[in-house]
């Protein structure tokens, strides 16, 4: 009976490392298709239609001749080649693709685990309501691509976000799990001993959601310059006082001066978990602590580099995969010290 609850802990290990995984790849995949402006080259959601990609002239015509009637082939790429828009058709098919993989590498499991009865009732409540949030993330993505197909050449920077958010929350939850079932423990998400830890957590998601306010307004192609905004720290075309709050997050030069300054708290925040660490003589965290700080360092200095080249594809791609590996040392160290 023992052997057999190790071998369902491996299995369920193995289980969790696998969406780990595939949620990293379809955050970089999805960053990339955001990259490459391809996220509106598929029209309509086609939940089992579009599992295969076009394999004849004929529907490569019609997807192509869907694509030419909204605004981003109309105002952007009105001179696109039918090859041309196969590439970032591509982009966007892979997204959805591995989209419903991860739907069915979860469930599958999921479901056996539940008939085999490996799971009490509160960690089966935990796990369905992860493959909730994995059916709400894929709504939340037609919800988003829907946004541009009307009025807009891209999609909103709101639902950018929230698409962003979500996913970040599902792997946050994955990994925790994982750490759980890795260490043997059954520590609770989010209910943990270091507030500090718990509020540099958040703030990392609030820099990610101001991330893709950055990214859906494309607003790195100003201000790329640091450590200031051209000539000074704050953008001097932006007016505070006479600008409410809607506008105000709908400003290129307000969400890069804001992403800016949320880096930097989260750099001063970092050091005085530091400091405090090892003052209160925890030692044995210094390596979990190295590697938030380590993985900080990368991403600050992706961040400007990323900026500063004229957004670089590959820096850009190189700065969004890195949010990942951060949430990841972050929610370790969380695990570790609770």
């Amino acid at each position: 009976m023992e052997t057999n609850k190790i071998s369902y802990n491996f299995l369920i290990r193995i289980w969790l490392l696998s969406m780990i995984i595939l949620v990293f790849l379809m955050i970089m995949v999805g960053g990339l298709t955001r990259l490459t402006d391809s996220g509106l080259s598929i029209t309509e959601w086609e939940l089992f239609e579009g599992i295969l990609p076009p394999l004849t002239k004929d529907k490569w015509i019609i997807y192509f001749n869907l694509y030419k009637e909204i605004p981003q082939f109309k105002l952007v790429n009105p001179l696109m080649t039918l090859e041309e828009f196969k590439v970032i058709f591509y982009w966007e098919y892979f997204h959805r693709l591995f989209g419903r993989i991860i739907g069915l590498v979860y469930l599958i499991p999921l479901v056996f685990f539940t008939f085999a009865k490996v799971f009490n009732k509160k960690m089966l409540l935990i796990f369905y309501f992860i493959f909730f949030l994995i059916l709400l993330q894929g709504i939340i993505g037609w919800y988003m691509v829907e946004s541009g197909l009307t009025a807009n050449t891209s999609v909103s920077h709101y639902r950018l976000s929230l698409h962003l958010l979500l996913a970040f929350v599902i792997i946050s939850f994955l990994i925790w799990n994982y750490l759980n079932y890795k260490n043997n423990e059954k520590k609770i998400f989010f209910n943990t001993k270091p507030k500090l830890i718990k509020f540099l957590f958040l703030l990392i998601l609030c820099q990610i959601v101001i991330g893709a306010f950055v990214s859906g307004l494309d607003a790195g192609l100003i201000y790329q310059t640091w450590p200031k905004m051209n000539f000074s720290f704050f953008p001097d075309d932006v007016k505070l006082l006479d600008s409410n709050v809607i506008n105000l997050f709908n400003n290129q030069s307000f969400v890069q001066f804001l992403h800016r300054n949320i880096a930097y708290l989260i750099i001063l925040l970092t050091l005085f978990i530091g400091i405090k660490l090892f003052f209160e003589k925890n030692i044995k965290f210094l390596n979990n602590y190295l590697a938030v700080f380590f993985v900080l360092t990368i991403q600050v200095f992706l961040g400007i580099f990323t900026l500063i080249s004229g957004l670089n594809l590959y820096l850009a791609s190189l700065h969004q995969i890195t949010s990942v590996i951060l949430v990841f040392t972050i929610l370790n160290l969380n695990h570790k010290l609770s």
